[in-house]
């Protein structure tokens, strides 16, 4: 039996148990909780004024905003619902008129691009963080002057920082993208107009309705100061599912001569985490299942994950699990101690405090 005969076996399991049934109303649900406390800590914040109340409502909010994200992120991958047009609009509303990232560009980024070449050098833009960190030691070995110098010694220290950027980088990301497809009459089509439509609708949600009530400085220091939060909270989410090392890169080369799950499995690891932590994640902590099962609705992943882990020892296909500050503090460390990829010439880079030439 091939790899490819062997998951169609499994996900025919998973129909069996009724893992496959779309849990439309439960996510639904989260979905309006998750709303509801990023709206709470918003009037939390503008309400208060005792820095402690404003700094705990930021934190609600940013938290809440982050589970419409990860939640929406299901809808994106048409697992929350047997309907199309339900996950099209449950996505449009989470991420462009939510979150303020362009929906069309996370389909294309992470739908079309990510998923079939997870940790592909030149494929996965997630897996590029060029010019400003490198994380493989042939992006290190390439460079020179400062910038080596740089990548060695200071990345690591600087990355931290940068990460305040992060969400607002990833929306402007999105506006380049979604600016560019409109204007070429032949590229362009309807979503892309309800996707502006949407990233529109966001500012007037966050900053033109608030402004009815509250002055213009609060609603922007809160609509900055939150931007922050999410940097951050995205990287915490995201990132440990591919960012260690322990997640291979490879070139395209030798993704196309692989078998299609043992590149998803490879360059995907995933992380444990309690029950708050289950709740904003919406199931991205179960990053190997998700990669072989994408449009499953993520409540399934907890009964999911004990038969994909069985299923990868029987079938040689990795697995790897962490917990979740491991997870993160190996998202970090990689950018001390950069991963070489797989297909690529090995570089060799020393380690920061070595004396060893590269």
């Amino acid at each position: 039996m091939t790899t490819l005969e062997a998951v169609r076996e499994l996900r025919n399991e998973f129909g069996r148990r009724g893992w496959d049934r779309k849990a439309t109303a439960r996510i639904v649900f989260e979905l309006l909780a998750h709303v509801t406390i990023a709206l709470a800590g918003m009037v939390i914040f503008m309400l208060s004024h005792n820095l402690a109340l404003e700094a705990l409502g930021l934190l609600i909010s940013a938290f809440g905003c982050m589970g419409v994200g990860t939640n929406t992120h299901t809808s994106t991958h048409y697992g929350t619902s047997d309907k199309r047009w339900l996950n099209e609009a449950l996505s449009y509303f989470g991420y462009p008129m939510f979150v303020g990232l362009s929906a069309t560009f996370w389909w294309h980024k992470h739908v079309v691009l990510h998923h079939p070449a997870p940790n592909v050098v030149g494929v996965d833009s997630d897996a590029d963080l060029l010019p400003w960190f490198a994380i493989t030691a042939n992006e290190v070995h390439a460079s020179s002057g400062f910038r080596r110098f740089y990548h060695r010694r200071l990345q690591f220290w600087l990355f931290p920082l940068a990460l305040a950027v992060n969400c607002i980088s990833i929306q402007m990301s999105g506006w380049v993208y979604l600016l560019g497809m409109l204007r070429h009459p032949k590229r362009r089509k309807s979503a892309h107009w309800i996707d502006a439509g949407a990233l529109v609708l966001h500012y007037v949600l966050w900053i033109g309705v608030p402004l009815l009530f509250w002055p213009l400085p609060a609603v922007a220091a809160f609509y900055g100061l939150r931007a922050i939060l999410l940097g951050y909270a995205m990287y915490a989410v995201l990132a440990p599912g591919h960012f260690p090392a322990e997640a291979q890169r490879t070139t395209d080369e030798v993704r196309r001569a692989a078998d299609f799950f043992e590149v998803q499995t490879a360059g995907t690891v995933s992380f444990r985490t309690g029950l708050l932590g289950r709740f904003l994640c919406s199931g991205l902590e179960y990053q190997v299942e998700h990669h072989l099962f994408p449009n499953i609705s993520h409540v399934h992943y907890p009964q999911v994950s004990v038969a994909v882990q069985a299923f990868c020892a029987e079938h040689g296909l990795s697995y790897r699990s962490y917990t979740w500050a491991e997870a993160l503090w190996k998202s970090w460390q990689v950018l001390r101690h950069p991963q070489q990829v797989l297909g690529q010439a090995q570089a060799t880079v020393p380690v920061p405090g070595s004396s060893r030439a590269a």
